[in-house]
């Protein structure tokens, strides 16, 4: 067994406007000052990374790591969240979408799809540059309109969809096989991968490409009433990078996993910060630990109720407790009569 990395912290949700969290220098500071050790890279921000020269030169992304490094922190993985999403779009989102590309490519989603796929090849190559071996992104969705079927979907349509989606990610997965870095797709919902069966048709389509694996985030499965302690144990062979987020879901007379609606206040399914919600993470930690994750566990912050810096400053020691140094010797060695085959042949009475 392993002992789980971390603490680290996913940075998307606290980049700003106002220091330190403004440029990436002055937040790694910060958040090594809160306890943390590593940092989550969305290379979809410009004061957080140019994700290009870093795929484009090693000098530069040693440069870039060194940085990093200098200000007391490590780099956990590179993120393509926004990016991954916009490899499968479907057009009833595409205004929606449209601002997570740059103006070069909007109202045009072929060049939208072609700049994505662009971005996630340089992430392989700069994630291979940084010494990284896993790296973070959604599947995007063809299909989500139709999760819920009305009227009935055609028959073929799934297939279709899956069929698709898996021939627009297979050059992205092996553009990352070649750089030696694992693509996790975080199962979320509003992708087409949002569960195990759905990632399970994912794999059959992409002929369980070696690099198609998973980053596991339990918050999402609580909102889906999913067991997301079994699910560690259907696939903890794929899982190579672990958020760390909690939730809760209270559902009422008035309403369940949809939502009626509502802000994410009044919804029965919420994001809480570390320890405020359902999530069995004594659990987890122990699971992931004894299928021998080597990993990262990284804080992804999103909570409706408490200030962000309150969560980061409460999530360090929150994942420092729950990671389990592992044991090198059984408990009961002090009982061991030692043995040879001999010996072990006089027990069996042999």
């Amino acid at each position: 067994m392993k002992t789980i990395k971390g603490p680290g912290i996913f940075l998307a949700q606290f980049m700003g406007d106002k220091a330190p969290f403004n440029d990436l220098i002055s937040i790694c500071k910060w958040a090594k000052e809160l306890g943390f050790v590593g940092v989550q890279i969305p290379t979809w921000d410009s004061r957080c990374i140019d994700l290009q020269k870093v795929a484009e030169s090693k000098t530069f992304a040693d440069e870039y790591k060194g940085k990093i490094e200098a200000a007391g922190m490590q780099i956990t993985e590179l993120s393509t969240h926004l990016q991954g999403q916009l490899v499968a779009v479907h057009p009833a989102y595409d205004t929606l979408f449209d601002g997570f590309a740059p103006e070069s490519v909007r109202n045009n989603p072929k060049a939208r799809t072609e700049w994505a796929v662009q971005q996630l090849k340089w992430a392989a190559k700069a994630s291979q540059n940084l010494g990284l071996n896993a790296h973070a992104t959604f599947s995007g969705a063809l299909l989500w309109p139709t999760v819920y079927p009305w009227p009935q979907r055609p028959a073929g349509l799934v297939e279709t969809g899956f069929k698709e989606l898996a021939n627009r990610w297979l050059p992205i997965l092996n553009e990352f096989d070649a750089n030696g870095v694992d693509l996790c797709y975080e199962i979320h919902p509003g992708e087409d991968l949002h569960d195990g069966i759905s990632y399970e048709m994912f794999l059959e389509h992409t002929n369980n490409h070696p690099r198609a694996c998973l980053l596991y985030d339990p918050s999402h499965f609580v909102l889906q009433s999913l067991n997301y302690l079994e699910y560690i144990d259907n696939y903890h062979e794929r899982i190579r990078m672990f958020h760390v987020k909690d939730a809760e879901f209270n559902p009422t007379g008035k309403q369940g996993v949809y939502g009626g609606y509502q802000s994410w206040i009044n919804r029965a399914g919420r994001f809480r910060s570390l320890g405020d919600g359902q999530v069995d993470f004594k659990s987890i930690f122990s699971k992931l630990t004894a299928y021998d994750y080597s990993g990262w566990a990284v804080m992804e912050w999103e909570c409706c109720i408490k200030h962000p810096e309150d969560g980061a400053r409460e999530g360090a020691p929150f994942i420092k407790d729950h990671i389990i140094r592992v044991t090198e010797k059984a408990f009961d060695d002090f009982a061991g009569t030692g043995s040879d085959e001999k010996f072990n042949r006089s027990v069996l009475g042999l």
